[in-house]
Formats: C-alpha cells, sequence, structure tokens
C-alpha cells in the first residue's frame, strides 16, 4: 500500500468532536435548538402584538366617542338656529322646529325651551364606543335674536 498503513481509516467524526464540543456533532442536542433559544423571541412579539391591538381598540374607542360628541354639538346648533326662526310663534313651534332639524341630524332633543326670543335646546347622540359599550354624548346650544 502506498502511504503505508494498516488500511483502516481513521474516524472523522471523534477528533472534531473533542475540539468542537457535543453540539458541533449533534450528539448534545435533545430537542433543544441550538444556542440555547428557547422561544423567548416570538412571546415577545406576541405581547407586543396584543399591546397594539390593545391600544388600537382603545383610539378607535376614543375616537367613535368624540366623533358623537362633536355629532350632538352641531345637531344642536342647527336645531336651536332653526327653533329661534320660529320663537316669535311661540314654544310649541319652536320647539318642533328644533326637534326636525334634530332628529335629520340623529340626534334626540331633550330639552328645549325659550327664554325671550332665545331658543336653548340639549340635544343627545348614542354612539356605540365598543361592540356592546353605548354611551350618550351631549350638545347644548342657544340661538336667538342678535343683541346690540
Amino acid at each position: 500500500m502506498i502511504g503505508g498503513g494498516s488500511g483502516a481509516r481513521p474516524t472523522a467524526g471523534r477528533d472534531e468532536g473533542a475540539r468542537l464540543g457535543p453540539w458541533a456533532t449533534g450528539e448534545g442536542r435533545r430537542g433543544r435548538p441550538a444556542g440555547g433559544d428557547r422561544g423567548g423571541a416570538t412571546v415577545l412579539l406576541l405581547a407586543v402584538g396584543v399591546a397594539f391591538v390593545v391600544f388600537g381598540v382603545a383610539g378607535a374607542a376614543v375616537g367613535s366617542a368624540r366623533v358623537a360628541r362633536q355629532q350632538a354639538g352641531v345637531a344642536a346648533d342647527l336645531g336651536a338656529l332653526a327653533g329661534a326662526a320660529d320663537a316669535v310663534l311661540g314654544v310649541t313651534t319652536a320647539c318642533e322646529s328644533a326637534r326636525a332639524i334634530v332628529t335629520a341630524n340623529g340626534g334626540r332633543l331633550v330639552t328645549c325651551r325659550l327664554d325671550g326670543l332665545d331658543l336653548l335646546v340639549t340635544v343627545e347622540v348614542t354612539a356605540t364606543v365598543l361592540p356592546g359599550l353605548v354611551r350618550a354624548a351631549t350638545g347644548r346650544a342657544r340661538a336667538g335674536p342678535l343683541r346690540g
């Protein structure tokens, strides 16, 4: 034989395994990933995702409540203006004019009264801020002739 030897092949894994440790040859793996990673990043990513969802839902609820408040204010303003135009005809006619405009704007007329020629109205608008959570937003307005 060339190279002079007994013809037996040297075992390749033993020297390398001794030098690199059991993780290099796969002998030390018992169902665990290399490097000791046990899924910590997955749990962290899940927690961050849940936080984003919670903050997003809370932001949507706050936004819905603010829109309802604006809608109540606009309905009150328009109802008061419509009713004030009919204030000389009496409280019943003025309040019916205000009620028609408030209802057309998605509100409910809670109170309506005349103070001289000024009409004071209170309007309520319901909003579903979250599924199963209904709240009422209130708007108040006063309208009448210009005083100098």
